[in-house]
């Protein structure tokens, strides 16, 4: 269990970045995530939305639950109380710990925001944070606290984002994606604050650290300008893409039904 929780550190090499052993595990999360998301999404798509909003509240309970008990044990583990300045919300998977809960307690226009916020960005986040992961699997053996909780945590967001859609709680509506992009960019500024502030890596934008991101950070040769503009506009561009995309599959889904009828 000391090792386990990596108390003194891991004794244990990282098997790596898209091991058999990194793919293996991030797949039974994906794998276990999608039954569960389809299970309760068609057991749930037919009641009333109280009915569907339970499952959203378990998931809120259960995400911060999971994120706050691991920044105690790595404030334990580094005997530093104010370790939790590196467990901030401000990366974009763990938006989620904020908008799942928004989702699920909040009413009106704030809560159909929530909704679609964790729908558009909790499925990309849940594979960015197991299958992409490079910063984690590269660092820590797979079956490893770190490793573990991060990957319980983003199967809970992706577990959510398709709940919603399967469950038909996704609302979509035009007039709330400003307050789509409103969220990300406030996520964004307090990120790079707090960046140079720490100084830290949060969202990524100071560097890709083992990540897809990488691959940006080196196009532009660490620009320290450019780097974080891009990755910004790149989150701008797929909320865009997903709306869009969105928009096209549920008109062609109403010509077909009309033309049916």
């Amino acid at each position: 269990m000391k090792e386990f929780f990596g108390f003194g550190g891991y004794q244990r090499d990282a098997e790596g970045y898209f091991s058999w052993q990194h793919i293996a595990f991030v797949t039974a999360l994906m794998v276990i995530m999608v039954t569960l998301a389809i299970y309760f999404g068609m057991e749930n798509r037919h009641k009333d939305d109280k009915a569907k909003n339970k499952v959203l509240i378990w998931s809120a309970i259960l995400i911060d639950s999971f994120e706050l008990f691991k920044i105690v044990l790595l404030c334990i583990r580094a005997n530093d109380p104010l370790d939790w300045i590196y467990s901030l919300p401000l990366f974009l998977c763990s938006i989620q710990l904020i908008t799942i809960p928004l989702a699920a307690f909040s009413k009106g226009r704030l809560k159909e925001a929530a909704l679609d916020f964790v729908f558009i960005f909790g499925i990309l986040g849940a594979v960015m944070g197991t299958y992409l992961a490079g910063n984690n699997y590269s660092s820590y053996p797979v079956l490893s606290f770190d490793n573990v909780v991060s990957g319980i945590t983003h199967s809970i967001s992706g577990f959510a984002s398709l709940y919603i859609v399967i469950s038909g709680m996704e609302s979509m509506k035009r007039k709330n994606i400003i307050i789509s992009f409103s969220i990300l960019l406030s996520f964004c500024i307090m990120a790079y604050t707090a960046n140079v502030l720490i100084p830290y890596n949060y969202m990524f934008l100071m560097k890709g650290d083992g990540t897809p991101y990488d691959i940006i950070y080196n196009l532009v040769g660490g620009n320290a300008v450019l780097y974080p503009l891009i990755v910004v506009a790149l989150f701008i561009i797929y909320i865009s893409a997903f709306y869009y995309v969105y928009y096209l599959i549920k008109e062609k889904a109403t010509k077909e039904k009309s033309a049916e009828i």
